[in-house]
């Protein structure tokens, strides 16, 4: 089973166990901190994560910033590929095609889902998040693209 899959797993069991173990991931990668966001549910070749529209991600107009949401994008695809890759994989992003769709008005939630992937053969995965608002709108769709090899032998 997959490291993050299993560390997953454990802290269901916890109360709060899905606020910690976003939290814990974030810190991976502190930049994510600055969008807060919340792991709902996570599994080989899925994630469905939420950050919350606060004054901190707000835009001039009071509606999350752009960036905010290309962050939310980056975090899903980025977790979602570490949650599904096999062992002696790794990935790195190499770009980043978006799109603004609606002004993003409430909180968020983003989904990838990279179920059709060959993770033994692929060396490019198109990653693509939706990003929906609190009335199952899509405010941002994103297509990252995410470079794959093998791990370099020790």
């Amino acid at each position: 089973m997959n490291y993050l899959i299993k560390m997953y797993s454990q802290f269901q069991r916890f109360p709060f166990g899905k606020m910690i173990f976003s939290k814990i991931v974030s810190n991976k990668a502190p930049y994510f901190n600055t969008i807060d966001p919340k792991i709902i549910t996570l599994k080989p070749n899925y994630i469905k994560v939420s950050m919350r529209k606060r004054p901190a991600v707000h835009n001039h107009l009071k509606t999350v910033h752009a960036i905010a949401s290309c962050n939310l994008c980056e975090y899903a695809a980025g977790i979602c590929m570490e949650a599904s890759i096999p062992k002696h994989r790794r990935w790195i992003p190499i770009g980043m095609d978006i799109q603004y769709l609606k002004k993003a008005t409430t909180d968020l939630v983003a989904e990838c889902d990279l179920s059709g992937v060959d993770w033994n053969t692929c060396t490019e995965v198109p990653c693509t998040v939706s990003v929906l608002d609190k009335n199952e709108v899509e405010v941002v769709r994103a297509v990252i693209k995410m470079k794959v090899s093998d791990k370099k032998k020790k």
